[in-house]
Parts: structure tokens; sequence; C-alpha cells
């Protein structure tokens, strides 16, 4: 299996699973909490269709990657997909991020800039900033994260029992959306995850990305349920794409966080089209700011 380097922890390595197939414009797939790689499993196929390169990589201590003690933050978190654009030698490339992946979508711009990348797209993510305080009233109550951190701690398994009903809206979309044996798949490979990076992501949740949203000059369509639980649209959403100059929103009616499944026809028509649009937009744009490498 192939996997990248990213550093070590004491005598271990560190590496980051990843799948590559196809050939053409490369597109990088960052995955949501708790999941992996493995859960673009209904956008790959029409991606690969459409003529692009796609790459999935499972975040450090989820999936096939290793389950390192350290590194939960959104820097980190960044250089970690540095490290695998830079090891995959990609050159125009376009970064989707699902929910905490939209959170790496947001930083790697800020941190590392736009050059090498010709397009952002963010499905139910987690910027601009979700947690309430004086200067962002628009944010969920700090009380709400400790608690599901207190809920993971407890026992994580519990918790994603429930989590997941919101995750994909169980109590209107089962048996017509998603089935029980596709719930209790997610549910398999979130206990697989680390201890660790389950409850240490957490409060990566309520990060500010305002000022790295801000930094973002490649087209960007942002995707979202209007029905989301996890991550509200009003509180996300909406105001990412207020943010990011030229921005596209669209929200996929009735739908719950996890739209890349439920709605997958839908979120695989926007995003197809979009990067198809996107790429031709860049290659006749002025040359992106940053550096790659």
């Amino acid at each position: 299996m192939p996997y990248v380097n990213v550093g070590k922890e004491n005598s271990g390595d560190i590496d980051l699973y990843y799948e590559d197939h196809g050939l053409g414009n490369p597109v990088v797939l960052i995955h949501g909490y708790p999941l992996s790689g493995a859960s673009w499993e209904k956008q790959v196929p029409a991606l690969l269709s459409a003529g692009n390169r796609v790459i999935t990589y499972d975040r450090r201590g989820f999936g096939k990657s290793s389950q390192p003690t350290a590194g939960y933050n959104y820097d980190t978190f960044a250089e970690d997909l540095h490290k695998v654009v830079t090891g995959l030698k990609l050159l125009d490339f376009a970064l989707v991020g699902f929910s905490m992946g939209g959170g790496e979508v947001a930083r790697y711009i800020g941190k590392y800039g736009s050059k090498g990348v010709n397009s952002a797209v963010i499905i139910g993510g987690i910027p601009p900033f979700l947690l309430k305080t004086a200067g962002n009233p628009e944010g969920v109550d700090g009380s709400v994260f400790e608690g599901i951190q207190k809920a993971v701690g407890a026992d994580r398994y519990a918790f994603f029992t429930e989590f997941f009903k919101n995750f994909y809206n169980t109590d209107v979309l089962l048996g017509k959306r998603i089935s029980e044996q596709a719930v209790q798949a997610s549910w398999n490979v979130a206990v697989g995850a680390s201890a660790t990076a389950s409850l240490a992501c957490v409060p990566t949740w309520h990060e500010d990305f305002r000022n790295d949203l801000a930094g973002i000059d490649v087209p960007t369509l942002v995707i979202h349920g209007d029905a989301d639980r996890i991550v509200p649209l009003a509180a996300s959403g909406q105001r990412t794409a207020k943010l990011i100059k030229g921005a596209l929103l669209v929200a996929i009616k009735d739908g719950p966080h996890a739209v890349n499944w439920t709605h997958a026809e839908e979120v695989n028509h926007e995003l197809v089209n979009f990067l198809e649009k996107g790429v031709a937009k860049h290659a006749a744009s002025a040359p992106r700011k940053g550096t790659v490498g």
C-alpha cells in the first residue's frame, strides 16, 4: 500500500495512506471526521469518468494512516497535506475538503498560498469559525463542543452511534438515501480510528479560519446541505462563501451533513462541472501567490 511519510513519533514513522488513480488534472479529496479517504467512494468514479486524476488520503489518526498521539491541529494537518502534494509532485491541482477537510483546504492556502492550486471546494465545511465569541456571535456555544469531548472521552463507541444519526439524518433518510448497512460501515471505520485522534480533533472544529478564507484567490465552490445538523449552513457554508471573493454557494435541499453520500448525484454534478470551469478560469488567470515545494 502507498504511504507518504510526514514525520516521526519517537522510534515510529508517521505515514499517511493514500490512493492515486486516473490521469488528468489532479483532484485531492480530504475526508471528514471520523472517517477516511474511502468515504469518497461515490465521488471517485464520477471524477475519474470526467477525466481527472483522483487522490484520496487518510488524515493522521484515521483510516489506514499511522495513529500518533500528537499533531492534531490545523497547522499540522495543513503541513501533512503539503507533504502529500509535494511528495506526489502535484501541479495544477484542485483541493476538495468535506467537513474537517474544509479546514485543511482553508489552512493550506492560508499557510502555503495558492500556487499550484487551480480551484477549491468546501463541502459541509467547518470554516469560517464555529465557536461563539464576543466577536463571533454567529457561532455555536462552547458548551456544545465541551459536551462532545466528554461524550467521546467517556465512550466513543456509543458517541459514534448517536453521531451518525445526525451525520446522515437517519430519522428522515434511512432506507431512502442511505441504508442501515452504510451507516454501520461508517461506524466500523470510525471505531478503527485512534482514540487519541477521536478526542483531540473535537476542539479543532472551532478553529478560526477567517483570515485563511480571506486569502483564497482561486475559483471556489461551497456545497452545504440545508438540513445539516452537525455544521449548520447559516453558521458555516453561507458565511464561508461570503468571505471568499467570488465563491459560489450551492445549498443542497434537505441535505444532511454527509451530502456527498446521501445526495451524491447532486454533489457530483456540481463538483464535476465546477472543476472543469475552475481549471479553465485558472488557466486564463494571473499566477497565484505562494509556493509549493
